[in-house]
């Protein structure tokens, strides 16, 4: 008698497949995996978008205060209304409007002396340009960004027009600081 005949091989004990209790459990993973990658990404979306609409009551609130928005224009906005901030101004604010017919870009900053003839340079014209006393930046041009202009303050301003497609320059100089002029400017490009 050889060993295999005395020890007959049995596989009843060594299963072959899941056992009873795996099954019950896959139909509840599956369900659990098919949830999860529903309701996340959903629940990402939800709360994003919830976010995204605060963010822009927050910016719509803030516009419709004063319009302006603490902060230098991209270059691209500095170049295309030819509004080139100089460096070192603070505070800067600005503000863009556009329509199908012209474009606006509102900037306020305040500079010193060097500054002011700098960019007036760079706008094409100078200091000598700007008149005492007058106010060349309309009042409801002025009223959009919360500008007033009927402060007692050393105003002096000047235009600066341009063919399209270039712009047309309104600066207002506020001297009430002396040596820190605040520069109100409104370039306007029609299209």
């Amino acid at each position: 008698m050889t060993d295999l005949d005395q020890h007959p091989v049995h596989d009843d004990h060594h299963h072959v497949g899941p056992a009873p209790h795996d099954q019950t459990r896959r139909p509840f993973l599956l369900a659990l995996v098919v949830f999860l990658l529903i309701t996340i990404p959903a629940g990402y979306f939800v709360i994003s978008a919830q976010q995204s609409r605060e963010g822009g009551e927050d910016k719509e609130t803030e516009a419709a205060s004063t319009g302006l928005t603490n902060a230098f224009p991209s270059r691209l906005q500095q170049r295309v209304y030819n509004i080139p901030v100089p460096i070192g101004s603070t505070p800067v604010y600005y503000y863009e409007t556009n329509s199908w017919k012209t474009s606006s870009l509102f900037a306020q900053f305040r500079t010193n002396d060097n500054g002011l003839a700098t960019y007036l340079k760079a706008v094409g014209t100078n200091t000598a340009a700007l008149k005492k006393g007058e106010i060349t930046i309309a009042p409801a041009q002025a009223a959009k960004v919360g500008w007033d202009f009927h402060v007692d303050w050393p105003w002096q301003g000047t235009v600066i027009n341009k063919p399209a497609p270039l712009p047309t320059q309104r600066i207002v100089v506020s001297f009430d600081e002396p040596g820190h002029p605040v520069v109100y400017t409104v370039s306007t490009v029609q299209f």
